[in-house]
C-alpha cells in the first residue's frame, strides 16, 4: 500500500510543529524534513522519533534535501525568519522569504516533485503566488493557509462571546493574511440563521464587530508578544489543509487560492473559502457580499497585488 508522504520545508517553530501534528493526528505515514541548518533538522527528527510511540500509528521521520522531496504527495512550506515580524507586519518578512523560496523551489522541482504545495510562509498570499509561478504547477495545486488561521481566531472570539462550540456556526475571514483582512459579517450563520436575527432576542449575539474583528486580526501579535513565535494554531491550519487533500474530504475552508474572476478579481492569491480535496483547491466558493464588504475586500486585494509586484522585483535580483 502506498504511504502518504508529506514534506516539510523549514524546521523552525512552525515547521517542527507541523511535523509533530502530522504524526499526532495520523495524517501522514512518512514526513520528510528539510532545513538548511542540518543540526537543527537532525535534532528535530530525534525529538519527533522519540514521540512516535505515542502517536496513533507508526510514522517515519526522514531527513531530506530539496532534491529528495520529489516523491512527496504534499510539501508544506514553512520557511521563515520570525524575528522579522517584530514590526507588526508580516510584509517585513519578504526580504528574507522571497529569496529563500526563489532558491529552493527550482531545486524541489528538479527532484521531480509533482504533488501539491501548501504554503505557510509569510506574506502568505504573496509567497503562495510566487511558489505557483516558480513551480509551474497548476494553480489548484498550490494553496496557502491564507486566512484559515485568522478564521479560527474569529471563530474562537465568537465562541467566547456566545458560549457556543466552535463548530456550531460558520464564519470566515477574507482577504490577505495580514492587517487589511476583513470579516464579512453577512456570512456569519448559526445553523443557517444570520446572527443579526438571533441578536434581536439574545444579547449574546449583539456583537461589537470592530472588537471581534480586531481580535481575529491581532491574535497573532498577542501570541508573538509573549513567546516571539506562533506555533500551534498555524501548524494545525496547515495540517488541516493537508488532511483534506490526502483524504479527499472536499471540505470548505478559508485558504489562499488563485482567483480567476471570482469576486471580480483575477490573477492574485487571496484568502477566501474554497473546496479542498484530492486535487487541491477544487472550487472557489463565491458568496454574495454586501457593498461595503466588497469595497473593503477590493482594497485588501489591491494591497496583495502591490506586494506581489514587490516580490517579483526581489525574486529577479
Amino acid at each position: 500500500m502506498k504511504k502518504r508522504t508529506v514534506g516539510v520545508i523549514g524546521a523552525g517553530h512552525v515547521g517542527a510543529h507541523v511535523a509533530f501534528v502530522l504524526g499526532m493526528r495520523g495524517v501522514a505515514d512518512a514526513v520528510k524534513i528539510c532545513d538548511k541548518n542540518e543540526q537543527k533538522a537532525i535534532s528535530e527528527r530525534q525529538d519527533l522519533m522519540d514521540a512516535v510511540m505515542f502517536m496513533p500509528h507508526r510514522v517515519e521521520y526522514i531527513l531530506a534535501g530539496y532534491e529528495e522531496m520529489g516523491d512527496c504527495d504534499i510539501i508544506i512550506n514553512a520557511l521563515g525568519n520570525i524575528d522579522l515580524v517584530a514590526t507588526g507586519s508580516r510584509d517585513d518578512e519578504m526580504g528574507f522569504t522571497v529569496p529563500a523560496v526563489a532558491d529552493c523551489i527550482p531545486k524541489i522541482m528538479a527532484g521531480g516533485f509533482d504533488g501539491i504545495f501548501v504554503n505557510i510562509t509569510n506574506p502568505c498570499d504573496v509567497i503562495t503566488d510566487l511558489i505557483q509561478k516558480l513551480s509551474g504547477l497548476p494553480a489548484n495545486r498550490v494553496i496557502g493557509t491564507g486566512t484559515g488561521l485568522d478564521t479560527s481566531r474569529l471563530v474562537s472570539a465568537i465562541a467566547q462571546q456566545t458560549g457556543l462550540d466552535h463548530n456550531s456556526f460558520t464564519a470566515f475571514m477574507f482577504g490577505e493574511h495580514g492587517n487589511s483582512q476583513i470579516t464579512p459579517w453577512s456570512l456569519v450563520k448559526f445553523a443557517g440563521k444570520p446572527y443579526e436575527e438571533l441578536a434581536k432576542h439574545d444579547e449574546r449575539f449583539r456583537f461589537d464587530r470592530k472588537e471581534l474583528q480586531e481580535r481575529a486580526i491581532k491574535g497573532g501579535w498577542v501570541t508573538y508578544s509573549g513567546k516571539h513565535c506562533t506555533e500551534y494554531g498555524i501548524a494545525s491550519a496547515g495540517v488541516t489543509v493537508a488532511d483534506a487533500i490526502l483524504h479527499d474530504k472536499r471540505a470548505i475552508m478559508a485558504v489562499s487560492v488563485k482567483l480567476d474572476g471570482q469576486y471580480g478579481e483575477t490573477g492574485i492569491y487571496c484568502g477566501v473559502p474554497a473546496v479542498i480535496g484530492q486535487n487541491g483547491a477544487e472550487q472557489v466558493m463565491e458568496y454574495t457580499l454586501t457593498a461595503e464588504e466588497m469595497k473593503d475586500f477590493k482594497e485588501c486585494c489591491e494591497k496583495i497585488r502591490i506586494n506581489i509586484a514587490k516580490a517579483a522585483a526581489l525574486s529577479d535580483k
